[in-house]
């Protein structure tokens, strides 16, 4: 009579739920976020690549670069860009979790910043689809207020590429409102002086509350509200980043004595608490 091959199936069977197992045990995704930065030049992107990579909360963090450079840091690589345009990047071997897009050009005294690659505004949503693709699930965009804004604007979204960014589908979308210094005008003729001399009388016009922000406290912000933030598309109006610029002197005004990264946590987060009762 012939052996039945029912046994040998089911021994066969065992083996690969075993071995499956096993795989599944082996692929283990880390315990940590990894993060994407996108133009980490300037004292700005300096600042941001330090403060959270000092924070421990990624597993690792890759650099967009033009061309081939060293870190020096066990946590931090690089991903080099090419030629192509955005759209036909390929996504990063190990999907990411965070992204972090800021415009700040580079400081062309140093080499290092030379070799970065910073993505120009008009960049931004070929940047969200290739972050998407790359499994980027929180997104945070530092863009440049190059001037007063509107109150309504200030607060939501200011035009149609952060519209389509906000249509992508991110987990948590923030955008940090920050403003930005004037770069000095080359004034080529006498006309050309005078003219840069009373657009200059300007800027005793603007509030305080709309100046800029310090780099370092700049970061300290967006380093504290990643901790927190939750789903939903979220915008930092110049008016709360100076606060956030003040945050370190309030404790002492008040005599506490608490650390100044508590003041910018209690103020992330009534900033939060208050975006989330006017939602209601």
């Amino acid at each position: 009579m012939p052996i039945s091959p029912q046994e040998p199936l089911h021994d066969s069977r065992l083996t690969q739920a075993l071995e499956s197992s096993l795989r599944a045990r082996c692929i283990r995704q880390p315990a940590r976020p990894r993060l994407i930065i996108a133009g980490a030049t300037g004292v700005l992107g300096a600042e941001v690549l330090r403060r959270l990579v000092g924070s421990g909360r990624f597993d690792h963090t890759e650099v967009l670069a033009s061309a081939p450079m060293s870190t020096g840091l066990k946590a931090v690589g690089i991903a080099l860009t090419d030629g192509r345009s955005i759209d036909h990047w390929p996504a990063r071997p190990l999907a990411a979790h965070t992204g972090v897009v800021m415009f700040e050009p580079p400081r062309l005294y140093y080499g290092r910043e030379r070799s970065l690659w910073t993505p120009e505004p008009g960049q931004l949503p070929a940047l969200a689809r290739w972050l998407k693709r790359c499994g980027v699930q929180t997104l945070v965009v530092v863009p440049h207020a190059t001037g007063r804004l509107p109150e309504a604007l200030k607060r939501g979204l200011a035009d149609l590429d952060e519209l389509g960014v906000a249509a992508l589908g991110f987990e948590r979308l923030l955008l940090v409102r920050s403003a930005r210094k004037s770069q000095p005008v080359v004034a080529r003729n006498g006309f050309e002086k005078t003219a840069a001399w009373m657009l200059s009388t300007l800027a005793y016009m603007i509030p305080a509350a709309e100046q800029p922000v310090r780099p370092a406290k700049l970061a300290e912000f967006i380093e504290a509200v990643l901790r927190v933030l939750p789903a939903g598309t979220h915008v930092a109006s110049p008016e709360l980043l100076a606060q956030a610029d003040h945050s370190d002197r309030q404790p002492a005004l008040a005599g506490n004595k608490r650390p100044a990264s508590a003041g910018m946590q209690a103020l992330v987060q009534a900033w939060l608490e208050g975006a989330h009762n006017r939602s209601q």
